[in-house]
Parts: structure tokens; sequence; C-alpha cells
């Protein structure tokens, strides 16, 4: 049985985009993609394998170099054919991303995937209390992921034991912080730009970010802009259109 994706339930019905791949180059080629908000990475790739084999008349290896969380936007780097080789590479490059934590209330997932599980007091935090933990942040750390990510545990994702409700122990990931700059103070709401290593989870920054705070905090938006010296605003923004009945066998 396939599993079920976020895209799979009925609230998060699969949206379907337009690809105009004729000028992509099946042999090898690497595509910036702008990741819309509600679509997962998977869906992404998948569609665009769809596009590339109506248009070139077979199957075309395809892959990403780096997850977006559904309910994250922002560049997506894309590889095809030879150019796969090359993913690893973008993975290990720095990101840089821009988002908002929301003080005083977590949720299970650290972000909106999820509801409201708890609520803190958050009134005395100020501003500069603010920027005091996001300087604490910088440098050399080690982060616990968070429990609904795609990390394994005795061989299982960590999200599909968190979706049976099962308890797992998740080893801390040594993470590097080199920026984090807070753009924004608005009480509940907080806005941020970080730049960091290779498998850092902005959820997780959220979850630490609160309880330093002696409260609580989940990430309401975040946008990936920069990996290594490739920039969102240079990727292709893609645009909705009606799904084919072949389409909705995806």
């Amino acid at each position: 049985m396939r599993k079920r994706r976020f895209s799979d339930r009925e609230e998060n019905t699969r949206i379907f985009y337009s690809f105009d791949v004729s000028e992509f180059n099946p042999d090898g080629d690497v595509v910036m993609i702008d990741k819309p908000y509600r679509c997962t990475s998977f869906d992404i790739v998948g569609q665009l394998k769809y596009a590339l084999k109506q248009q070139f008349g077979k199957k075309i290896k395809v892959g990403h170099a780096g997850t977006l969380d559904p309910l994250a936007t922002g560049l997506l780097i894309v590889c095809i054919g030879s150019f796969t080789k090359r993913i690893s590479t973008f993975q290990s490059e720095e990101k840089e991303y821009t988002g908002t934590f929301r003080l005083g209330a977590t949720t299970p997932s650290f972000d909106l995937e999820k509801p409201v599980d708890a609520e803190y007091p958050y009134l005395h935090i100020t501003e500069a209390m603010v920027r005091q933990a996001a300087a604490s942040f910088i440098g050399d750390s080690e982060q616990i992921p968070p429990m609904f990510s795609a990390v394994r545990v005795d061989g299982k994702r960590a999200y599909q034991l968190a979706r049976e409700g099962e308890e797992a122990a998740i080893t801390p990931k040594p993470i590097t912080i080199s920026e984090f700059e807070i753009t924004r103070f608005d009480l509940p709401d907080v806005d941020f730009r970080i730049v960091c290593s290779k498998g850092t989870y902005i959820r997780s920054i959220a979850r630490d970010f609160g309880q330093r705070l002696n409260s609580g905090a989940h990430l309401t938006a975040l946008r990936r802009t920069r990996i290594g010296g490739l920039r969102v605003e240079n990727a292709l923004v893609l645009k909705e259109k009606p799904k084919t009945a072949e389409e909705q066998q995806l």
C-alpha cells in the first residue's frame, strides 16, 4: 500500500502546476523552483517527472536537493538526468531562511500543520530579551529534530511514529547557525532571518527559542531564500493548472 503524504489528506488537496520544460536539458540540468505554499517537495518532483516524460517521450531521473516542509515556501533546487549526481553538493551548502515565530503557544509539529496544544505567558518578553535569545543560537550546537520530521528512528521515519502516537528518542544532530537576525518584534509575533548549515530544522529553533524566553513558540511562516550562492529571486514561479484525469492518478 502506498504511504499517505501531506497532499493525500482531504483537507490538503493536491494542486497541479504548469511546467514549460521545452528548454530543459533531459540529459542534465538544474532547475530552481520557488515552491508554493501547501504542496510537498515530492509533489513538485513527481509533476516535473511527468512533464518531462510528456515532452521527451521517456522516463527521466529527477530529484530535489533538500526538502521544504509543505507549509514552507521558497527555493527548491531540482536536478535532472546526470545532474542528480550534484544533489549532495547542493545539500551541503548553507541555507538562508526568513519567517515568523509566534510566542506564547506550541504545537506538536512546531508549526501550523498541527493545532495548538499548549499556551504560555509571553507579555513578560521584551525586544531586548528576543534579540539576546537570538544571539545565543549563533555558533555550533546540537539540535533535536522535530518528531514530525523525516529523520529515521529504529528504521522508521519519525513522522510515521508520531502519527501512530508512539514516543521515540531522537538523536541530537550537529548544526551551525552563522546569522540570526530579528527583523520585526510585534508580540506575539517575531520575524527573523537565519543563515544555517545543512540539516538545521527551523521548526526546532522555534521550539528552543520559546523555551529560552520562558514561554513557548511555534513557526507560522517560513521561506527559504538562498542555498549557497543561489537565490529564490532567480527561481521559477509556478502557475496552477486544472488537473487531468491522468494526473489525478500520479
